[in-house]
């Protein structure tokens, strides 16, 4: 076991016995990536905060039951998705379960107003195309390009095998193109 993996063992082993100290540590070095997956995964801010709280509700709650199998980041990861996408089973799949929250997500300001226009929009088009991806092919490629985690890595956030990550990244980034891009392939599965 690598240094690291026994330091989140023993983290949450802290956690478990109800310290507090070591769940503030936990919570200050993952709420961001957390609620920056959550935020890109349903594409509304505030309830990806809420998602955030609940996942780490739910790993406080569940410190004991951690193993070291996987990243500390990974088993946290996995929490978020599946607090996300019980959310949105919950939810009718309207334009409200893909609010955007166009301030905090735009690129700086480059100082040419021209410039930031086409930012914005080529933002706005991106997001749009990533909500319109299945669930599954949006996880992977958010965990991938966003939270960089490895290929195993989104394999045991996604429970697939590897080659299923790979291949979910693969249509996923083909499909993010296609809808970028105007192009249509009639072919290509829209559920996966």
């Amino acid at each position: 076991m690598t240094q690291n993996a026994l330091e989140e063992k023993a983290l949450m082993e802290r956690i478990a016995r109800g310290d507090a100290g070591a769940f503030r540590e936990l919570s200050d070095t993952h709420l961001g990536p957390i609620v920056t997956f959550a935020t890109r995964l349903i594409q509304n801010q505030a309830e990806a905060e809420e998602i955030a709280q609940e996942t780490f509700l739910r790993a406080w709650q569940n410190a004991g039951r951690y193993e070291s199998k996987a990243k500390l980041t990974t088993w946290l990861h996995t929490i978020a998705r599946n607090v996300a996408i019980d959310r949105l089973r919950k939810k009718s799949r309207s334009e409200e379960a893909f609010e955007i929250d166009d301030e905090r997500d735009l690129a700086p300001y480059s100082g040419r107003p021209s410039q930031l226009l086409v930012q914005k929009q080529q933002h706005e088009d991106v997001k749009d195309a990533l909500g319109r991806l299945p669930e599954r092919q949006r996880s992977a490629l958010l965990l991938c390009h966003e939270q960089g985690l490895s290929n195993p890595e989104i394999a045991q956030v996604l429970e697939t095998s590897i080659e299923g990550a790979e291949s979910l990244l693969s249509r996923g980034r083909r499909r993010l193109r296609e809808l970028l891009t105007g192009e249509h392939n009639p072919k290509e599965p829209s559920d996966e």
